[in-house]
């Protein structure tokens, strides 16, 4: 009872104090060939040389090239991080805040999924504050100052790191996961071209696309909402149950390709006001331990976690439910049919319900780490206690 009276006034002062914080959103490109538009945008924001962050995988894909070759083009400098790895790590961050330097850049661009972002936020972070680790930046408004211009490029929709003013990072040493959270790490521009989303893996698609779900659902059902956050959550499950599934089996349906990146920036611009939840906590968790990747661990914990709520939720799912025709005839059919379509949606793409090497061993420590995350922070619809946790964790172990 005292750590939910204290978890709720934390709440409740935090909602009170978002008002007051300097809020932006970033200038957006979009549509087909919208990256194609970028060094012009970056010759008139006086850019000289860039950090481009990105992964391995984007540079063999030859997805980077066109841009690359358009930035030599126009004599925009540029160095490339390539690195970065799933579940970014302090590690990476240093080694690219090291190459920023010794580059003498001026300017930040990820280019790849919410990985590439995030380290490239925490890079910007450093360069912000050359003093500080990222380790004393980490939690709530530790960033401060302001960043230099950081560009996105998302080749996935999901993640909703364009838009948002987090950044999750990964301590490999103490298999730790924790994330910054600060105005100053909302990006300044981010490019929605659906044609870089064209050729992501069906698997792929469908894990960053339920992220996207993930962080509407989570930012809805939550007690910190405002018009908008609500507007944009609402308007966001719409798309990714009209769109992902078409995404998911045709991939080069770039209609579909473009509003699963828009239901992605519409759910970033819910949670990065009203956060997420017990999903994310727990999510982190297992990622720090065992690497699994975020939107495939959101994919799996979504359904387990709101039928974990029960009553608490049936009224705004019900909600949700009827904002995608799914009927009922109490607001607990409603929430319950809700939760189903979430599970189908899931079977329909080959996510399972439970995930493997979860060790017994582990879990305890997953759920210090999933607590000490959620609470008090996150203002979910219920608390979680010890055993909340415990039961949602043996829930997706895989026997």
């Amino acid at each position: 009872m005292l750590q939910t009276m204290y978890a709720r006034t934390y709440q409740q002062v935090m909602r009170s104090a978002m008002y007051a914080l300097p809020w932006r959103k970033p200038m957006l490109l979009t549509g087909e060939n919208s990256v194609h538009k970028l060094p012009r945008v970056l010759t008139e924001h006086g850019v000289t040389h860039l950090l481009i962050v990105t992964d391995k995988g984007m540079m063999q894909s030859g997805l980077l090239q066109p841009l690359l070759q358009q930035l030599h083009d126009e004599q925009i400098r540029y160095t490339l991080y390539t690195k970065t790895e799933p579940n970014p790590t302090i590690a990476q961050v240093e080694e690219a805040y090291a190459l920023y330097n010794e580059a003498r850049c001026d300017s930040l661009l990820a280019f790849g999924g919410g990985s590439p972002i995030d380290c490239a936020k925490g890079v910007g972070a450093r360069v912000a504050n050359p003093t500080k680790s990222i380790a004393r930046m980490k939690g709530i408004l530790k960033v401060k100052k302001p960043l230099p211009l950081l560009i996105t490029v998302p080749t996935t929709a999901g993640t909703g790191s364009e838009v948002t003013l987090a950044a999750v990072l990964s301590n490999r040493e103490t298999r730790e996961k924790y994330a910054l959270k600060d105005p100053a790490l909302i990006p300044h521009i981010a490019v929605l071209d659906p044609l870089l989303t064209k050729n992501l893996p069906p698997h792929l698609t469908a894990t960053t696309g339920m992220d996207a779900l993930t962080h509407a659902i989570e930012s809805y059902i939550g007690y910190s909402n405002t018009a908008e956050t609500k507007r944009c959550a609402e308007e966001a499950v719409k798309l990714v149950f009209t769109y992902l599934p078409r995404a998911y089996k045709n991939g080069h349906d770039l209609e579909a390709r473009s509003y699963m990146q828009y239901a992605s920036y519409l759910a970033g611009v819910a949670f990065t006001r009203a956060y997420v939840g017990n999903v994310h906590a727990i999510s982190h968790a297992l990622s720090a331990l065992y690497n699994t990747p975020h939107g495939l661990a959101n994919a799996v914990l979504l359904p387990h976690v709101l039928t974990h709520y029960g009553e608490h939720v049936q009224k705004r799912l019900a909600q949700l439910a009827t904002l995608v025709h799914i009927d009922g005839h109490t607001a607990a059919q409603k929430a319950a049919n809700l939760i189903e379509a979430i599970i189908e949606m899931n079977e329909a793409m080959n996510i399972p319900r439970q995930l493997p090497n979860i060790q017994q061993q582990d879990i305890p420590q997953m759920i210090k780490r999933a607590q000490r995350e959620a609470n008090p922070l996150y203002p979910v619809p219920k608390i979680f206690t010890h055993h909340d946790f415990d039961a949602i964790y043996k829930a997706i172990q895989l026997n």
